[in-house]
């Protein structure tokens, strides 16, 4: 049925082969990539310089 045929359709090389749908592998490298952006926003706008007046109101 799918035996030979199904085994070749899947080769991935390169990034696609890290970041991809079909194995555990890849499925965990693009959840931790989407968790570390997310942490990347989140640090970096907690982390920013506050917005200080330029000239303060007498």
């Amino acid at each position: 049925m799918a035996g030979a045929e199904g085994d070749g359709q899947f080769q991935c090389t390169g990034i696609k082969n890290h970041f991809n749908s079909y194995t555990l592998t890849g499925r965990i490298s693009c959840v931790l990539a989407t968790y570390g952006g997310i942490a990347l926003l989140v640090l970096y706008f907690k982390l920013r310089p506050k917005r200080t007046p330029a000239v303060e109101a007498s």
